[in-house]
């Protein structure tokens, strides 16, 4: 193998950064094997969005993001790798699996499918065409888009509950649709929602349609026993949010072609969690099973782990090929040592914790090229916040300046001038980068942005040869623009994918938009789900992108 194969060589591939992938994760890395886990969405995966996780055995009530964090901390320390990538494609080629992402290709002798489920439509009139203008799937993202306002939530299991309860803290009220006669969840669990005075639950109800006139005005559904039709529209003539929570599909089109699939999309396995094909297992909410919690899909992927390790080791005798552990080991141990140890982490001096000092500095120790961080402001507090922010960021590195800029922004356009402050970035020579962010980057984008000053300061994130030509023919001025929610997971991937075309070409600028700093931009363009995104002048769409999406999108 030449260094670069050995570079991207795994024993193992893990698809899916929930608790099924970093449970099989943290064993085989345990077990001294290479492993690299894919997610591309965030790791941790839907149990994120729980707000208490109680059954865990072993462990205190807490939330599902902290109980997934400790997991991949676990991980981790053992020496697995990560990375935020979409994996695109699936294959078997010379005998070993080859893993496409917009990041690179990977080989490894087994791979791990533990991608869960995704929301699912229910299919009635209306959902998708006000997808983002009113409908949504992710209460985290999207519940402070619909403060003041009804909100109507469809679904009768866990997730409708929980979300349901969640959704109080920004709606005026909410009714819970459900087709059956009672929630089809514990009862423990649908109890806070039955008891909930701004919460209000129709049985038996089923939506026939939503409609309006850009945005969301109208719904109607209807009793199935009674057949009872009920029409809503605001009193005020306003909008409101429909937030679907319909069970999950199961994300397993990887496999099409290449191991068995049933008829639901789920994938079948023997007790070992083996599919179809030798050297590839599942784990978690694809697979095929009677229960989908938390401590199955972490059982479902110790076990698929410790199968797993049997086939590399019998792969390694018959091929002769074995992962570089020790460049593995390296790379973790380069990585933990690379904070200088001068750093002072006290409350007050810093925005940063201690956990996100360490990764900042381990990004910026390898930056190559100075980057000059332009602040734009005006004499508001989130002016100051932003000020604050970057003061801290760019006093770890002497490869960042900040400057805070007095005279007229000559980059500036109409939203630009309406969305202060923002932070532009500009290379050693002078030039834009194509990166700038309006309000202050953190909560889920704190990693993008930091990606996009490493993207711009460094050679960067691998990108495949296939998509850099792409991007490198791109010969026309596109200006993306980005509207997020600092608590949306699926935002970063889409952030972090444009951010990438702008770094590598500049014909191409990305702005980033914290759209709850600036309701101005909501409003002109009707947006009610994030991420949302704009090229050029053309109408917003919705949802993430990976770099090969975008790309795409874009005709390149």
């Amino acid at each position: 193998m030449t260094s670069e194969e050995r570079t991207s060589f795994y024993d193992a591939v893990v698809i899916g950064g929930g608790p099924a992938g970093l449970t099989a994760g943290l064993y085989l890395a345990r077990a001294c094997y290479r492993v690299l886990i894919l997610e591309q969405e965030k790791f941790g995966g839907q149990i994120t969005i729980t707000a208490e996780v109680v059954n865990y055995p072993g462990a205190a009530p807490m939330s599902g993001e902290a109980l997934t964090a400790e997991m991949r901390r676990q991980a981790e320390n053992f020496g697995a790798e990560f990375l935020l990538a979409e994996a695109t494609g699936l294959k078997q080629e010379d005998g070993f699996f080859v893993v496409r992402t917009p990041k690179g290709d990977f080989r490894a002798h087994g791979v791990i499918l533990a991608t869960g489920a995704h929301p699912r439509m229910i299919g009635f009139p209306g959902e998708a065409e006000y997808k983002g203008h009113g409908i949504a799937y992710c209460a985290t993202c999207d519940g402070e888009f619909f403060t003041g306002r009804e909100v109507f939530v469809v679904g009768g299991g866990f997730a409708a509950a929980e979300e349901a309860v969640f959704l109080t803290k920004y709606a005026s009220h909410v009714t819970i649709l459900i087709r059956e006669p009672d929630f089809t969840c514990a009862a423990k669990v649908a109890e806070p929602a039955k008891q909930h005075e701004k919460i209000t639950i129709k049985y038996d109800t089923e939506v026939e349609e939503v409609s309006g006139d850009g945005m969301l005005r109208c719904i109607r559904y209807r009793n199935t026993k009674t057949g009872e039709v009920t029409e809503f529209s605001p009193a005020d003539g306003g909008s409101f949010g429909v937030f679907v929570f319909a069970g999950y599909a199961p994300s397993s089109s990887l496999l099409k072609g290449l191991a068995e699939i049933d008829a639901q999309g789920y994938v079948p396995t023997d007790r070992n969690q083996k599919t179809s094909l030798d050297g590839l297992y599942a784990a978690g909410d694809v697979c095929e099973k009677n229960l989908r919690q938390v401590v199955t899909a972490t059982g479902d992927g110790a076990v698929a782990a410790t199968e797993l390790e049997k086939y590399i080791a019998k792969r390694q005798k018959e091929t002769g090929v074995k992962a570089d552990i020790q460049t593995r080991r390296a790379a973790v141990h380069t990585a933990q040592d690379s904070a200088p140890a001068t750093v002072a982490v006290q409350s007050g001096d810093t925005p940063f914790d201690s956990a996100m000092m360490q990764q900042l500095n381990t990004v910026f120790s390898r930056l190559t090229e100075e980057l000059t961080l332009k602040l734009y402001t005006d004499e508001g507090a989130v002016s100051s916040e932003l000020r604050h922010y970057l003061e801290a960021l760019t006093a770890l590195s002497d490869k960042l300046t900040l400057s805070e800029e007095s005279a007229p922004d000559p980059l500036a356009s109409r939203d630009t001038d309406t969305a202060l402050p923002y932070v532009r970035i500009f290379r050693e020579n002078g030039s834009y980068a194509g990166l700038c962010f309006h309000g202050v980057p953190g909560g889920h984008e704190f990693t993008s942005f930091v990606l996009g000053l490493y993207n711009a300061g460094s050679k960067g994130q691998p990108v495949a040869e296939e998509a850099l030509s792409r991007i490198a023919a791109i010969d026309r001025d596109i200006r993306i623009r980005i509207l997020v929610s600092l608590s949306c997971t699926m935002c970063p991937e889409l952030v972090t994918s444009a951010q990438r075309l702008a770094t590598l070409n500049p014909h191409i600028t990305t702005e980033v938009f914290d759209l709850n700093r600036f309701p101005a931009l909501r409003e002109r363009y009707e947006v009610m789900s994030v991420p949302c995104f704009l090229v050029n002048d053309e109408p917003p769409q919705f949802g993430k992108k990976d770099l090969t999406q975008l790309l795409d999108l874009l005709g390149a």
